[in-house]
């Protein structure tokens, strides 16, 4: 794990002379290199003193190097206009660094250490490169949002230490039979519910993406989210027992809230806003198969969060080619997109039938083994789900069938079709995608 560490500490010096696209081909160098790597390692189990990986951190580390090589692709202005570009990819250095440090620590407090650490470049993108004034209280909501959750955090972790002696994430499974009491359940859980987010606590996330730039949509929706749902696949192998007794307060509200912010999101004017609020619900079900502690709830949960990191991060950047075009975000002007970029709505048509879990995405494996983690724990939940299921298809076809069909905003008079580059990076979305269902043993064969 360190000579990957190492390899993005070395990318950092070069920064201050190489062009802006010669760096982004080391990274995606550095990428392929990782997951030759961790084809090439059979056993999938890289463990050190201090830093180490197994089939989750491998999925997860890939998926951060990932988004990183498309956020530097998709950002083509920030070099065009020489907005402060050495900056912006020093910024997106250090993201991917804290990422895959978070993803590959064994220490509790080393994680702890570097998933608040990933907060900082994070909000420098939103407040640097964002686009209206009110970039700077979305930056404040996203701060404060996570470091309320944070402090619990790390009182609990201290408590930890003094019950098993040892913060390695690895040996909390030897101890998952203590009583920690429901106060220290709640401190242990709190700051990943927020990072997720979960239902209640998701007002940061609209906020944050509309006013980001695409590399912040990019990153939050397609890296930062996971961050909470790989905080509690670790955290509960320490909590089980008390998981059982509570969990299922989460799973309700999750499921519910879900259904909610479905409804909302058929509501939304803003291209931005929708896809955001549709991240909400996708993560609210993540949550739920999560909480059940099942075999499919856990492999389903990772399936997902690998997926809707692709999805998603692709559906921002579609929003954001739009809005390069046109100068606004609004569904209202963004209309008959067909008529003006007709090459353009075949890959809307692809990212939006994958954002509603249609074959053959890893979104549709990972949503049936959730379904059936959530309904083998309670079958009342059934009704719940069906309504999450038909909200998550109609929002989607809403999104589609307003942007691409109907009448043309009067005001356009001239728009250009996509550049190769964009072509290319909605491709390197799509492809993953569908690509990795191929090999889906990876993702169920890790318990």
């Amino acid at each position: 794990m360190l000579k990957f560490m190492f390899f993005i500490f070395f990318v950092i010096p070069p920064a201050f002379f190489v062009n802006y696209w010669v760096l982004a081909s080391f990274l995606f160098f550095g990428s392929f290199l990782f997951m030759i790597a961790g084809y090439l390692n059979s056993s999938l189990t890289v463990l050190g003193c201090y830093f180490g990986m197994d089939v989750i951190s491998y999925g997860l580390i890939l998926l951060s190097f990932w988004i990183c090589c498309l956020m530097i692709l998709a950002s083509s202005g920030v070099y065009n206009f020489s907005n402060y570009s050495f900056w912006f990819l020093l910024m997106n250095l250090f993201l991917l660094f804290f990422l895959v440090a978070t993803f590959s620590s064994l220490s509790f407090f080393m994680f702890y250490l570097f998933f608040e650490s990933s907060l900082i470049p994070t909000f420098f993108l939103v407040l640097g490169w964002g686009y209206q004034p009110e970039r700077v209280q979305a930056g404040i909501y996203l701060l404060f949002y996570t470091l309320f959750g944070s402090l619990p955090l790390l009182i609990s972790i201290f408590n930890v230490y003094d019950n098993v002696f040892t913060l390695n994430i690895h040996m909390f499974f030897s101890f998952y039979d203590l009583d920690f009491g429901y106060m220290m359940y709640f401190f242990l859980v709190l700051a990943f519910l927020v990072k997720m987010p979960m239902f209640i606590f998701h007002l940061w996330l609209p906020k944050a993406h509309v006013e980001a730039p695409i590399a912040g949509s990019m990153i939050l929706a397609g890296v930062l989210l996971k961050l909470g749902g790989y905080g509690l696949m670790r955290v509960f192998s320490l909590i089980f027992f008390l998981g059982v007794h509570l969990n299922y307060w989460l799973i309700n509200v999750s499921l519910v809230g879900g259904v909610l912010i479905s409804v909302v999101c058929l509501r939304q004017v803003d291209l931005k806003s929708l896809i955001a609020y549709s991240s909400v619900a996708h993560m609210g079900i993540v949550l739920s198969g999560l909480l059940t502690m099942t075999y499919w709830g856990l492999a389903g949960a990772y399936i997902l969060m690998i997926a809707h990191g692709l999805c998603s991060s692709g559906m921002f950047c579609l929003a954001n080619i739009s809005y390069e075009r046109l100068g606004s975000r609004s569904l209202l002007i963004n209309k008959g997109l067909m008529n003006l970029m007709p090459s353009m709505g075949l890959w809307w048509f692809l990212l939006c039938s994958s954002n509603m879990a249609a074959p053959p995405t890893m979104n549709l494996l990972g949503e049936i083994s959730l379904i059936n983690s959530i309904v083998s724990w309670g079958w009342f939940s059934i009704l719940i789900l069906s309504f999450l299921s038909f909200f998550s298809a109609s929002y989607t076809l809403y999104l589609y069938s307003y942007t691409q069909h109907g009448s043309i905003f009067s005001c356009l008079y001239s728009c250009h079709s996509g550049y190769l580059r964009e072509y290319l990076l909605l491709f390197l979305h799509w492809l993953p995608l569908n690509l990795l269902v191929l090999k889906i043993d990876l993702f169920f064969n890790w318990l």
